[in-house]
């Protein structure tokens, strides 16, 4: 009686893990669609991957961004107009500031490296110039500017950013 007990919620599980699964398969294509459908609105294009811009001082950055639902969300902002922000120095690694809005997150453990541009805790937008390993959400890659050169761009406590399409 207990192996039939024991067999019954093995298949139990199996069936409802398998109705789970393919629920969150439906849901994440879904969402991919959604995504990309509203990146491919907003942004610019420069050889052929979407783009955004961050200017500092006589700078623009040229941001190759990824595609995930808090660039989404922030390229759909930047659309209303640029975003100004004041950014700091931290740890002798990145620049952080406060958006003043909130994005959803897409958290990932990554090695960061310079110019690489990440979301912190859905409002704290960062840009590398030197290396880090932390659960991030990935926003995009500087691309126009070398890694070594970055750091020269970024210096100085604190900066002021711009961000727009």
């Amino acid at each position: 009686m207990k192996s039939k007990k024991i067999i019954s919620f093995f298949l139990a599980g199996v069936i409802l893990g398998g109705l789970a699964f393919g629920f969150r398969l439906q849901s994440g294509n879904e969402n991919k669609e959604t995504i990309e459908s509203q990146i491919d609105a907003p942004a610019e294009t420069i050889r052929g991957e979407k783009m955004m811009k961050i200017t500092v001082g006589d700078t623009v950055l040229e941001v190759a961004v990824e595609s995930n639902s808090s660039t989404a969300a922030l390229l759909a902002r930047l659309e209303q107009g640029p975003v100004t922000i004041s950014m700091r120095d931290y740890g002798n690694i990145e620049k952080v500031g406060n958006l003043g809005f909130n994005l959803p997150q897409n958290n990932e453990m990554m090695n960061t490296r310079a110019g690489d541009v990440i979301l912190y805790q859905g409002n704290s937008f960062v840009i590398y110039y030197d290396t880090n390993a932390w659960s991030l959400t990935p926003i995009g890659k500087v691309s126009n500017v070398a890694p070594e050169k970055l750091k020269d761009i970024l210096k100085g406590d604190r900066i002021i950013a711009t961000l727009s399409l």
